[in-house]
């Protein structure tokens, strides 16, 4: 038995690591010369600098699953209680959304009733909007219908609101804006994350840069077990057979999972295995924009922060992770970044440096050294309104050939959660074929 996985994002690399701890040989194809795929670290003068900000929750259970597999889940730090300073300009100190003791789903209703950026009757709306979301159902597909921000709006969540508090969690889970975000996925992170179980929502933080964390460990791990990494490999096509035709030569596998982003598996993938109409196009895909800030000094106390009334939503304190020797190094995260992702670094360090200024008093006195942007073009599909419809499921209509990736079915948002499931999901599935290879019933499996 052969398998190959096409991809080495962490789709590809928790199928890789899954299939081979069933004693399924793996061969794990990658185009760049690094594993990781969308979570990766590259060198700057002294700095070590990740591509983009990426966080977790205690919820996510499959990615820190991944992290014990890859030896790596002592590079993380999870806080101890959910706690979110939110800075705002003007203000004398932050206001603080912070988990309180009491059980779920009690948990947040002091931070609700005290979050001081809101206007007390848009608390106590947010209170009752809170209890609504509970009793949905995020697979419901009516949900997926409509928009975040107009089911909000009908329970009364007034547009500050919608962006001062629930803008804080589904802007950067769902890269989306809270108007433009599919109800059904933004329900999932609410029901999931916010009104869960007690400590779901903690939020955890890697210690080392991305490549130490997920890349350099997974090389490791893989090839530890047996299997074997192809970097810099160029795959040219998949064949019904299946075989994967990399570099100009084709390789014959018992079964093959594409853990590609949807716009490459399309292209790659035979006719044959496609859905009948394809509407992968429909996703489309939303940015990322991280504005990289030096300073000659320490302008914020704590890891991170979010901010109200500003262009910043998130910024993290990267100076430890970066190996930044003196000052400290700053990152601002936006997501849903279609109005930043063309503009010039100039013409955003204009904009974000005062920004900083206006959020962090002792910013005003302190000396920029350096400004820099990373920007991702396509970092998620687009969770808008009918996204759900159109995310395929892991199985293809061909017998042998799988789909995995954040962007498939997972039930979840595009993060790196959805990502480890759909790998997860995809060797299971690969496992089943091997050992009946007859049966078509997989298809339209769906992995919650």
């Amino acid at each position: 038995m052969s398998v190959v996985i096409v991809g080495g994002g962490l789709a590809g690399i928790s199928a890789a690591i899954a299939l081979q701890e069933s004693g399924v040989p793996v061969t794990l194809v990658e185009s760049r010369p690094w594993l990781g795929g969308a979570t990766h670290s590259f060198g700057r003068g002294e700095l070590c600098v990740d591509n983009g900000q990426h966080v977790f929750l205690r919820c996510c259970s499959a990615y820190q699953g991944l992290l014990r597999r890859l030896r790596a889940d002592h590079l993380v730090d999870v806080q101890d209680r959910f706690d979110v300073p939110v800075l705002r300009p003007g203000a004398a100190r932050p206001a603080r959304l912070r988990r309180s003791k009491l059980p779920s789903p009690l948990h947040l209703l002091p931070a609700l009733a005290g979050y001081a950026p809101l206007p007390v009757t848009d608390r106590l709306r947010a209170i009752r909007a809170s209890a609504a979301i509970r009793r949905l159902d995020p697979a419901d597909p009516a949900l997926d219908a409509v928009s975040a921000g107009a089911w909000l709006a009908g329970h009364g969540q007034r547009p500050w609101a919608r962006q001062a508090l629930w803008g804080l969690f589904l802007t950067s889970a769902l890269n989306a804006e809270v108007d433009d975000a599919a109800m059904g996925l933004s329900a999932m992170v609410c029901r999931r994350a916010l009104f869960g179980r007690a400590d779901a929502a903690d939020i955890g933080l890697p210690l080392v840069p991305l490549e130490e964390l997920h890349g350099g460990p997974a090389l490791r791990r893989i090839a530890e077990m047996g299997g074997t990494v192809r970097l810099k490999a160029k795959v040219e096509a998949v064949t019904t057979d299946p075989k994967v035709v990399v570099d100009g030569v084709p390789m014959a596998a018992d079964a093959v999972i594409m853990a590609v982003p949807h716009e490459a598996a399309a292209r790659l993938l035979p006719a044959q295995a496609l859905p009948d109409p394809l509407r992968w196009h429909e996703l489309d895909a939303s940015p990322i924009v991280n504005v990289h800030v030096v300073y000659d000094r320490k302008v914020m106390d704590g890891p991170f922060a979010a901010a109200v009334g500003s262009p910043v939503q998130w910024v993290f304190d990267r100076t430890a992770v970066s190996g930044l020797r003196r000052g400290q190094y700053l990152a601002i995260s936006l997501s849903a970044a279609d109005r930043w992702i063309d503009m010039p670094t100039a013409e955003l360090r204009a904009r974000f440096v005062p920004e900083l200024r206006r959020l962090l008093p002792a910013a005003r006195g302190a000396a920029v050294r350096e400004v820099f942007v990373t920007r991702e073009r396509r970092a998620t599909f687009r969770q808008s309104p009918g996204s759900a419809s159109v995310r395929p499921a892991a199985a293809t209509r061909a017998p042998g050939l799988f789909l995995a990736g954040a962007w498939t079915d997972t039930g979840w948002p595009d993060t790196m959660e959805g990502a480890v499931r759909s790998g997860l999901t995809a060797a299971r599935l690969v496992r089943r074929h091997l050992e009946h290879p007859q049966d078509r019933y997989l298809e339209g499996v769906r992995d919650r």
